[in-house]
């Protein structure tokens, strides 16, 4: 079946105090989906950001981001008051979030609502820890010892905390007993309000497409309380660590950081770390893209302590035997292949064996050089296709900036005549492809430039901050979205 959707991060949403959240704007912004025809939400992890404020680098694979709880629903309850959420500073743009704020002042704000809210007289919030003690036991005491060793990573932490000694952490939770209880909480409430998004977004027809980064975090819950599923030493500390090699775009490689896994164990027990996360994503979202999909055929592992990424080497992965797995224990399950970039045969052939839809960034079509795999004539329908990800550039913006011969060969290609409006012309491509889905960032449609760009891969400080403002999706928009995609039998 034909279907299009529409990319957007929960971080992106407008709202009144600070960043994106499971607010009116959230149900307003599905709403809109609607009148456009749309089929898909896509949006990006939805963990707590650390260091970076990368929703690809969390303190958790399991819990959500705290950021995203609607204060409104607390005011509601009569936890918070408005004039306490009114005068809390978050920042001074509502364009761009301000993530230092967000740490310092809305974690204040959610704490006052939990000393009113007397939370552990609630049978549902008992109930949601029971069902998840899997993980959030591990979580809440993590986070309390994060506050506790002022945002250190694990790594930094005592010896027999860093090291999970039972006598060190008994005593710990029985400390910051209270602490625990307040993340507990932000959990409760991120879950049940998201939910409930969710929910709404399904009666409208509307299924989310989420985002399973393949690696953890170093500095996460996942890698403290379950050393044995990585490749760390005695004392905690990777091995190596993850990235990619050398390239056209970058001399040195892409040096991630990510601690790597132990595969050998993982077969070993089944791939059950593994079923659990997938089964849980699951019940976040209707339909799971697996960022990096080349790394379950073969990973590229970099030395820990390097400074570059230019001596790593490619090591094998768990290939089709995870996945088969997955058949197994979760049933056949809708997953999308982020499979961009350098494609191996083992790739290929492991991606096809799956079944799973590919993706197509119309961004990476146009080199004049050579024919790409990018370019719509060459699809199959059983892929997706994006005029950009979250990784590019919006397609203003990155028009403005191609260079001339690539940019004449996509004039020629496109029929581009003039210079208004050229975005929706790679939309137009886009949605006219034979691709079963097409997923479009909701700037392109806009129109919007490099000021509304998500993410500049291997920097850092000005990504993840973009914001949609209240009034900026007008009726005429949804519109002329709707009249596109029925055109390309879309709806």
């Amino acid at each position: 079946m034909r279907k299009g959707g529409i990319l957007l991060p929960i971080s992106s949403l407008p709202s009144s105090y600070g960043i994106g959240a499971f607010s009116k704007q959230a149900y307003e912004f599905v709403d809109f989906l609607e009148r456009a025809g749309q089929t898909y939400w896509q949006i990006l992890p939805l963990g707590p950001t650390s260091y970076g404020d990368s929703p690809y680098q969390s303190f958790s694979t399991f819990a959500g981001n705290p950021y995203f709880i609607d204060l409104e629903e607390l005011i509601a309850k009569g936890w918070l008051t408005v004039e306490e959420c009114m005068f809390c500073d978050f920042g001074e743009s509502d364009r761009y979030v301000d993530y230092e704020k967000m740490s310092q002042k809305r974690l204040n704000i959610l704490k006052k609502a939990y000393e009113k809210s007397e939370i552990a007289k609630d049978s549902a919030f008992q109930k949601f820890r029971e069902e998840n003690t899997a993980w959030l036991a591990d979580y809440g005491l993590y986070m309390a010892l994060k506050t506790v060793f002022k945002g250190e990573s694990w790594t930094e932490w005592e010896e027999d905390l860093r090291l999970r000694k039972p006598e060190a952490l008994a005593i710990a939770r029985q400390e910051q007993a209270r602490e625990i209880e307040f993340q507990e909480f932000l959990q409760y409430l991120f879950t049940k309000q998201w939910q409930s998004l969710k929910a709404y977004a399904n009666q409208k027809g509307i299924r989310i497409i989420g985002d399973l980064p393949i690696y953890v975090a170093l500095d996460s819950a996942d890698a403290w309380a379950n050393p044995s599923l990585f490749q760390l030493d005695e004392g905690g500390m990777p091995v190596a660590v993850a990235g990619c090699p050398p390239d056209a775009f970058s001399k040195t490689g892409q040096l991630w950081g990510n601690p790597l896994y132990r595969w050998d164990y993982h077969k070993e027990t089944g791939y059950s770390w593994w079923m659990e996360r997938i089964g849980f994503s699951f019940r976040l979202y209707d339909i799971l893209r697996i960022d990096h999909f080349r790394g379950f055929d073969e990973y590229y592992s970099i030395p820990y302590g390097d400074p570059t990424a230019e001596y790593g080497h490619w090591e094998k992965g768990p290939g089709y035997d995870i996945f088969r797995v997955m058949g197994q224990q979760l049933g056949k399950k809708p997953v999308i292949a982020e499979d961009l970039g350098f494609l191996t045969p083992g790739v290929r052939k492991l991606l096809k064996k799956c079944g799973y839809p590919g993706m197509k960034v119309l961004q990476f079509a146009f080199d004049s050089r050579e024919e790409s795999d990018y370019l719509p004539h060459n699809y199959e329908k059983n892929c997706v296709v994006y005029t950009g990800t979250h990784d590019n550039d919006t397609t203003v913006g990155w028009y403005q900036t191609f260079n001339p011969r690539d940019k004449a060969f996509a004039k020629r290609y496109l029929n581009i005549k003039g210079r208004k409006d050229i975005h929706w012309e790679f939309i137009r491509a886009a949605l006219s492809s034979v691709a079963d889905t097409a997923i479009i960032p909701l700037q392109d449609y806009m129109g919007l430039g490099s000021e509304a760009r998500i993410n500049t891969p291997s920097t850092l400080g000005e990504n993840w901050k973009w914001r949609l403002l209240p009034g900026e999706l007008p009726e005429e928009l949804a519109e002329r979205i709707w009249r596109m995609t029925k055109l390309y039998g879309r709806l």
